[in-house]
């Protein structure tokens, strides 16, 4: 399998909270006792791996979700001969309480657990943030997630989800998104404006825009994009120019909402303008 630890690090806004991701694939490499003053969401994609914790051991396997709690003593090995690989992020006990109702620190009576649909959720949330650690992407994607693990499994009740004007929220967030395309502010800046918890603010932009925030200033400038590769700007120029961190960023994109690459549809409109 061979061994690799890689270590990104993502900004939940522009100027906000940092957040660590792992992506880990080891064939021999057990961790010494060890804890993290966070707590540590993992994701196992491969293998079987033996982690040591509260006196008793956790065997993940590929789709399980693990949370270790912040300051709680633990180790990790393979299981077997063939090794093993997660992924696992590292949040502040807040980014679990948004959207919660009590304890200050949720509690998980159990340290794996069985949720397909959230685990790969998770999975896919870190792949795509440890390759383009958006800011604005990441603080759409890894509050909410992390407010849905603390909602299923931990001892917090969950808040309610009624945020009233949710329609008048959405598109107040929406016009300050697209005024300000190539630096967004952080949607905990924006809540803060509202009187609102950034829970709230996605909560509301989701019930009324269908999408969550990122998703839709994604589209916006993809639909900006579009305008400027008409007048025959190369993909490389355009995506500065509408807020995407590279070429690859608006290329994925792109794809996603139109279903070709910009430089296959520069290159359609161009030759359809002959």
């Amino acid at each position: 399998m061979g061994e690799q630890a890689l270590w990104t690090r993502a900004r939940l806004g522009r100027g906000g909270t940092p957040l660590d991701l792992l992506t880990a694939r080891f064939d021999r490499h057990v961790y010494a006792p060890h804890a993290h003053d966070e707590f540590t969401i993992g994701v196992c994609v491969a293998g079987s791996e033996i982690i040591d914790y509260r006196g008793g051991r956790i065997r993940p396997t590929p789709g399980s979700i693990v949370v270790l709690a912040p300051g709680e003593m633990h180790t990790g090995g393979p299981a077997e001969t063939g090794g093993y690989a997660y992924r696992a992020l590292y949040a502040e006990t807040s980014l679990l309480t948004d959207g919660t109702l009590g304890p200050a620190v949720p509690h998980f009576h159990e340290p794996l657990l069985d949720d397909p649909e959230l685990a790969a959720a998770l999975r896919l949330a870190h792949t795509e943030l440890s390759t383009t650690p958006d800011p604005l992407e990441a603080e759409s994607r890894l509050p909410w997630l992390l407010t849905a693990l603390a909602r299923r499994h931990s001892t917090a009740r969950a808040a309610s989800d009624t945020v009233p004007g949710a329609a008048h929220i959405a598109h107040a967030v929406r016009d300050r998104l697209a005024d300000e395309l190539t630096a967004p502010p952080s949607l905990e800046a924006l809540a803060t404006d509202l009187g609102l918890s950034r829970y709230q603010l996605l909560r509301a932009f989701r019930t009324a825009m269908g999408v969550p925030p990122y998703a839709w200033l994604a589209q916006y400038r993809v639909n900006r994009a579009r305008t400027l590769l008409e007048t025959g700007l190369r993909p490389a120029e355009v995506a500065g120019l509408v807020g995407f961190a590279d070429q690859a960023h608006l290329t994925r994109w792109f794809r996603r909402v139109l279903g070709v690459t910009p430089a296959a549809y520069r290159n359609s409109v161009q030759d359809s303008g002959r």
